[in-house]
């Protein structure tokens, strides 16, 4: 019988759970935390109802717990969840509440939030576009939607995809910024400024962090030299540092206001 997607991310992001509470292993997920934060900070309101879809282990949810009056974090592996309650636990942090489900039917009554936010989501759902629609239904009319994801540059060789669901199979499709934008002002929302950076990332801690199989590993690994000594470009946009292989990710931060 086949696999769906969603099974797919379940079964890939149960076995990532750990990882992510290890600092020395998460760093990937956590370096730009304080950025997006930052990025967040005009719009945060010690009254805010805030909802964090496909949260993961809650990053983002935990790190503004303290500012807001509660915070909801929806995703839909249960591994991941239990590994941000542990968290939150361990922190005394009582105002996060976890909960279970699909990113693309949100259990929640329209205009229910006065912040909404999601974190490297859209680039692995089956359905952006229904992510994008649900949270704007369920924010109230005003309220912040943040969006923070990979995006694909415009002029891009190659296919990162091909690569990104080697390394993990539940990976859908990195968009473009543009795409992106118009799923957000398609489910209605006003778009009110955007941040956009590239991250330069080692090679080898990304491909352990998903436990991708060695063989598929060293394939991976040929494919991005082989680009370096002119071959085939991979979308990957490779570089070598002190005899390490990098790659290239480029990240949009997104404000909207809900409508």
């Amino acid at each position: 019988m086949p696999v769906s997607h969603d099974e797919k991310v379940v079964r890939e992001f149960s076995k990532q759970a750990a990882g992510f509470a290890d600092p020395a292993r998460n760093e990937a997920f956590t370096s730009h935390l304080d950025r997006l934060v930052r990025f967040m900070d005009p719009e945060i309101d010690n009254e805010d109802v805030v909802l964090e879809v496909a949260a993961g282990t809650a990053l983002v949810s935990r790190a503004i717990a303290r500012r807001v009056r509660h915070v909801t974090a929806l995703d839909l592996t249960p591994a991941m969840l239990a590994e941000g309650k542990r968290a939150v636990d361990r922190d005394g942090v009582t105002n996060v509440t976890f909960a279970h489900g699909d990113a693309t039917a949100l259990p929640y009554l329209d205009r229910s939030f006065t912040l909404v936010a999601t974190r490297f989501s859209l680039h692995q759902v089956a359905d952006p576009k229904a992510v994008v629609r649900e949270m704007e239904r369920v924010s109230r009319p005003g309220a912040a939607i943040f969006i923070a994801d990979l995006v694909r540059p415009d002029d891009l060789g190659g296919d990162p995809d091909r690569i990104e669901r080697l390394r993990d199979p539940s990976h859908n499709t990195v968009l473009t910024e543009a795409q992106i934008g118009e799923l957000v002002t398609g489910a209605g929302a006003e778009i009110k400024r955007a941040e956009r950076f590239e991250i330069v990332r080692p090679l080898d801690p990304w491909l352990e962090f998903s436990d991708t199989p060695g063989d598929v590993r060293e394939g991976i690994r040929r494919e991005l030299r082989d680009e370096l000594s002119g071959g085939p470009a991979t979308g990957m946009r490779p570089s070598e540092r002190d005899g390490e292989l990098h790659f290239t990710h480029s990240l949009l931060f997104l404000h909207a206001i809900a409508g």
